[in-house]
């Protein structure tokens, strides 16, 4: 047990030491050859509009949060109950499932002008563009997990009299676990991804909508801040995730 929790430490000082080299370089490398900061601002120069009040940090960052951790909860509701309504009965996934597929075809950039006309502006298009984007992967691989159980393992339950509820619960399940999350933790950095777009569209708060402000202006400290935090708020995600999954399912059956 020590052990692995050194190993463990072991690994994050890596990620630590690796992120924090990157940030060298990238200072030593502005101040080396004077890059201007309208092209390339340095860690410190991005960092210090944090400090101006103009741009919102707060509250611009809680609706991008708001966007993405909303849109991916419901991606991942509807995403797994589908994925559960399809395993209990084929003819749904034979009617549903092509129609999902062939829905998920269509560019999400495309619906953002819809979705304005649809709900106007705000934070319910941007939650609903980053549901569209992170709903199909999670649903597809929950589907497929629920789906991979070994046949002769099912006919020994129902030889055994177990009921439909028993045989999902105990078998079919817990089997479709890890297929779950990784279907999660792609569905996590679509979800950014999603929010980011939506509010390029279709929105009047948020990170996107701030970097396209700042971007008349040339002002590339507060687009490079504006990605930083993006960037953040899709790791806190699926720091989440992975960290459910280390509750919920032992080592040796997580999908790496």
């Amino acid at each position: 047990m020590i052990a692995a929790r050194w190993r463990s430490a072991g690994r994050i000082g890596v990620i630590v030491a690796v992120h924090l080299a990157v940030l060298a370089f990238w200072q030593w490398a502005v101040d080396w050859f004077a890059i201007p900061a309208f092209i390339l601002p340095s860690p410190a120069a991005t960092l210090a509009t944090l400090g101006s009040a103009q741009y919102a940090w707060v509250s611009n960052t809680l609706v991008t949060a708001t966007e993405i951790f909303g849109g991916y909860a419901l991606g991942v509701f509807i995403g797994v109950t589908l994925a559960l309504m399809f395993s209990w009965s084929r003819w749904l996934a034979l009617i549903f499932l092509p129609l999902f597929v062939t829905l998920n075809m269509i560019p999400k950039v495309a619906l953002g002008p819809l979705f304005i006309v649809w709900f106007s502006y705000g934070i319910v298009p941007n939650i609903l563009i980053a549901f569209s984007i992170c709903f199909f992967p999670i649903l597809l691989t929950t589907a497929r997990g629920l789906g991979e159980v070994d046949p002769d393992l099912l006919d020994l339950v129902r030889s055994l009299k177990g009921t439909r509820w028993q045989l999902f619960r105990k078998i079919q399940l817990p089997g479709a676990l890890p297929y779950v999350f990784s279907g999660m933790k792609v569905g996590a950095i679509l979800a950014v991804a999603g929010a980011t777009v939506g509010e390029f569209i279709a929105s009047e708060r948020g990170l996107g909508y701030l970097m396209i402000q700042v971007q008349a202006s040339l002002d590339t400290p507060a687009m490079l801040m504006a990605v930083i935090l993006l960037t953040l708020l899709g790791v806190l995600l699926y720091a989440l995730v992975l960290l459910l999954e280390r509750l919920v399912i032992v080592r040796d059956v997580r999908i790496q």
